[in-house]
């Protein structure tokens, strides 16, 4: 809908009636799993300050030369075997789709047609900018950026509003923008967590033990005073403390290291083992960190981790699917939106 400027004269073009614009940003993905798309996402993603902040001098010849040489076909690989063949895309984008049009109808109930609802990628497509732009050529004059990150660390939360800012700087009429903070406590997301775990154990032999998976980070970045570890613990703590469980029932551990650093453990892949070997028979991994199941939970926890802890002695594994487009996981985000939207929609 348009409508003539307030106080514009006969003849003046009309303008988008002005909206709310929604964004949220997932991490990203390929394009396809061949090597050229692998390649292209992978420099995108590593060449990212906020994710390998080493000397562009130190840096660059080793990931275009002997990195990007070879990865792509190991992560193509990877890829290829969680890949959405029937879409012909990776399960992060169907996946973010199915939370886009879940939220575009929860916002829509509440506010209207005054609210546009959309979703970017960090790396990859749809780019940050692309999106921003075409809500703003939509008449979103307001825009509530929202990085699917519960727990914040400068390289995934930072470096996604990074990628808004950036595309700011680039428009003569900027829309005026909000983030959404790191929401890892917020009592919605805990409780959905509860209840996804509560129906993991529904079964007729629950698991013994819930290790808790997050993606790592070099310890270094902890010790500069990135708040991601901590948490990470405290989501632990408050989805324990929801469930009603002793300690000993969750164990929290860090995934997908990379590179020479010393990363913030236990390493989860060498700690289900360590339970097989010590007895642990029957596991579950849920990974919190997570809003949408994408390479490192489909292939990484459910494929690789899963078969070291069989390989160790365990005898079932349960991986737990993250909130992707659960209601309760929805309602928790709009309740997120809501909270940002404030004097913007009523």
């Amino acid at each position: 809908m348009t409508d003539r400027l307030k106080h514009a004269p006969e003849g003046h073009p009309e303008q988008p009636r002005a909206k709310v614009g929604v964004l949220i940003a997932n991490l990203g993905t390929p394009d396809s799993t061949s090597y050229w798309p692998m390649r292209r996402y992978l420099n995108e993603f590593l060449s990212d300050k906020r994710v390998i902040d080493y000397p562009n001098w130190k840096w660059q010849p080793l990931l275009q030369l002997i990195i990007l040489s070879k990865r792509p076909f190991s992560s193509g690989k990877a890829y290829e075997s969680i890949w959405n063949k029937e879409l012909d895309e990776s399960p992060l984008l169907t996946i973010t789709k199915a939370q886009t049009a879940k939220l575009k109808a929860l916002l829509s109930d509440r506010y209207g047609s005054d609210v546009v609802v959309d979703f970017c990628m960090r790396y990859g497509n749809p780019s940050t900018e692309s999106k921003i732009r075409a809500l703003k050529e939509q008449g979103c004059e307001k825009i509530i950026f929202f990085p699917l990150y519960p727990q914040y660390s400068a390289p995934t939360t930072a470096t996604a509003n990074d990628a808004a800012f950036k595309a700011l700087m680039k428009m003569n009429w900027q829309p005026s923008i909000r983030t959404v903070p790191a929401y890892f406590e917020h009592p919605a997301y805990i409780e959905a967590l509860a209840t996804s775990v509560r129906e993991a154990y529904a079964v007729e032999n629950p698991p013994d033990k819930l290790v808790v998976s997050f993606h790592g980070v070099p310890e270094r970045y902890r010790d500069e005073g990135d708040p991601y570890y901590c948490q990470c613990m405290k989501s632990t703590r408050l989805l324990r403390e929801a469930l009603g469980w002793e300690e000993e029932a969750i164990d929290t551990a860090f995934q997908s290291q990379f590179g020479p650093e010393k990363w913030v453990g236990p390493a989860t892949v060498e700690h289900v083992a360590e339970l097989a070997k010590a007895g642990t028979r029957n596991i579950a991994v849920i990974a919190p960190a997570f809003a949408s199941d994408c390479i490192e939970t489909l292939e990484e926890i459910n494929e690789e981790i899963g078969d070291a802890f069989k390989e160790a002695g365990g005898e079932h594994f349960t991986y737990i699917p993250c909130l992707n487009d659960r209601d309760d996981h929805m309602k928790a985000l709009l309740a997120l939106i809501s909270n940002e939207a404030k004097g913007w929609l009523e």
